[in-house]
């Protein structure tokens, strides 16, 4: 992810459950760009940006070869965190959705 205010962001996640066609929980965690978990604070980052986010992303069959996809992100306060986090998942599901439409 890219921030206008923080620069590039690092991530990395940890599947804990996949379900085929169903559901996929993982735990997100901030990163340097060689994968390694960091602390946010040690990135700059604001004291409301929690470490070990539970995220679940939910399929479901609409026919027609459609499926609707929910992504639930956990353990956001109001305010910019969220805003930031959002608008990293928005450009993550922006760039798969332009590779799904390149096959």
């Amino acid at each position: 992810m890219s921030s206008p205010e923080y620069g590039d962001f690092y991530s990395i996640w940890e599947y804990r459950e996949i379900v085929p066609l169903e559901r996929i929980e993982y735990i997100h965690n901030t990163a340097d760009e060689d994968g390694n978990k960091m602390d946010p604070a040690a990135l700059g980052m604001p004291e409301d940006f929690s470490q070990d986010q539970c995220h679940t992303v939910t399929f479901k069959d609409l026919g027609d070869n459609k499926t609707e996809m929910t992504v639930t992100e956990y353990g956001w306060t109001e305010g910019e965190m969220m805003k930031l986090s959002q608008m990293g998942l928005e450009q993550c599901l922006d760039k798969m959705a332009a590779i799904f439409a390149q096959n």
